[in-house]
């Protein structure tokens, strides 16, 4: 039995309908941080994305057109079984805007 409480994951189809609603928008960029080395054949699940190793970590980079993209992209960090660390967005001044995952 499913809780009334608990919230769906996004449809490929709502995702779509969000993503016609923010036309004209620019993209964010963001900075994800994960554990671990990242090989090229799992960026291949990331297309749109860079990575760069930080140590014994991965940063990978790129924008993504809205919060449904982003959604996906935790998504399919999860599905491989890769650690989010940390969640960043720079600012266009140089600063930056930072979620430490614990």
């Amino acid at each position: 039995m499913r809780c009334a409480f608990t919230r769906t994951t996004p449809t490929l189809i709502a995702c779509q309908q969000r993503t016609e609603r923010s036309a004209g928008r620019e993209p964010r960029r963001y900075e994800i941080r994960v554990s671990g080395p990242i090989g090229s054949t799992m960026m291949r699940a990331f297309p749109t994305l860079a990575a760069s190793q930080r140590g014994q970590d991965t940063l990978v980079t790129g924008s993504l057109l809205d919060q449904c993209a982003l959604y996906g992209v935790i998504g399919q960090l999860e599905a491989l079984g890769l650690q989010l660390l940390e969640l960043g967005c720079p600012k266009s001044a140089g600063g930056r805007t930072v979620s430490e995952i614990t």
